[in-house]
């Protein structure tokens, strides 16, 4: 399965789509990115002329590249256009380091610790475009293709 059909099965639409590519995908983790465009419905109230990205938008961010992508892209051949996946974030721990502000690309690299019973979690990070160390955590989701 190609990045661009795995975004497309994942159950966003915009405003809440985070995920801009699919850099990489194997069966032990998976990369994308998304730039965060300066006129997100979450800049204009998070803060009054100091925009920042809100860390639960960058979780979601995470989450949708590091978690969700990822199952669909692990479960692909049970995927089809009358089985598609229903996703549930059961669990997330974050930490955060630097902010996100408005037109900054990030880039979400996400390590596979395990998958069974359709449950995945993953030790997942989040790097600016210097490189530099975002947030990072451990994010769980369950996976069901009915």
């Amino acid at each position: 399965m190609k990045a661009a059909e795995i975004i497309k099965l994942l159950p966003y639409q915009k405003p809440f789509l985070f995920v801009d590519e699919l850099t990489e995908l194997s069966e032990i983790g998976v990369s994308g990115s998304y730039t965060f465009k300066e006129n997100e419905f979450f800049y204009e109230g998070h803060f009054k002329e100091n925009p920042i990205t809100p860390g639960v938008i960058l979780t979601e961010t995470m989450a949708q590249i590091g978690v969700v992508s990822f199952g669909i892209f692990l479960l692909k051949d049970v995927i089809s256009s009358t089985k598609k996946p229903k996703i549930a974030l059961t669990s997330n721990q974050v930490d955060f380091f630097l902010p996100v502000l408005p037109n900054e690309k990030i880039t979400v690299i996400s390590e596979k610790e395990y998958f069974r019973f359709n449950k995945l979690k993953c030790k997942v990070k989040m790097l600016n475009a210097n490189n530099e160390l975002v947030c990072r955590g451990t994010i769980s989701g369950m996976i069901i293709v009915k």
